[in-house]
């Protein structure tokens, strides 16, 4: 969770007022700016997932527990406005890139972020190595897609 927050906060700073769907890629992550508040993001991601046959198995609500814990470590920074990741797998492909090398389980569940810093909405998820786990990067990029309208 910690490098998805890293790369977001990064991406955010490199995406300050970018036009709608531009992609921030970074090594660690893939981030889209979303046309509209995070509550139209949150829905347009959980119907995206949901319209791909996958079922959501949590949501964390990072920028919740960031903004309660803040003064508890000594720190009065907002970082984000609104900040939830949605953890879901697909039978399918997992089933294709741990057949390819069972290892790959490290990698799921699979998440998307969405994130709202000063009203710039956006919405990505963490970039995978070369390789098979590109299927997974290609199901969370159209995913990500649906979810931004393109």
């Amino acid at each position: 969770m910690r490098n998805i927050l890293i790369a977001t906060t990064a991406a955010l700073s490199l995406g300050a007022g970018a036009a709608l769907a531009e992609s921030h890629g970074s090594d660690i992550a893939t981030v889209y700016d979303f046309e509209g508040d995070f509550g139209d993001a949150t829905f347009a991601v959980e119907n995206a997932i949901v319209g791909a046959g996958l079922v959501i198995d949590s949501v964390s609500h990072t920028g919740d527990m960031l903004a309660r814990t803040g003064l508890d470590v000594g720190s009065e920074v907002t970082i984000f406005d609104g900040a939830d990741i949605y953890s879901f797998c697909s039978a399918i492909v997992s089933r294709e890139v741990m057949e390819a090398n069972p290892m790959n389980v490290a990698f799921c569940p699979y998440n998307i972020f969405v994130t709202d810093r000063d009203g710039q909405v956006q919405i990505g998820y963490r970039n995978f190595p070369e390789g098979e786990m590109q299927k997974v990067q290609s199901l969370l990029d159209g995913i990500v897609q649906d979810a931004i309208g393109d």
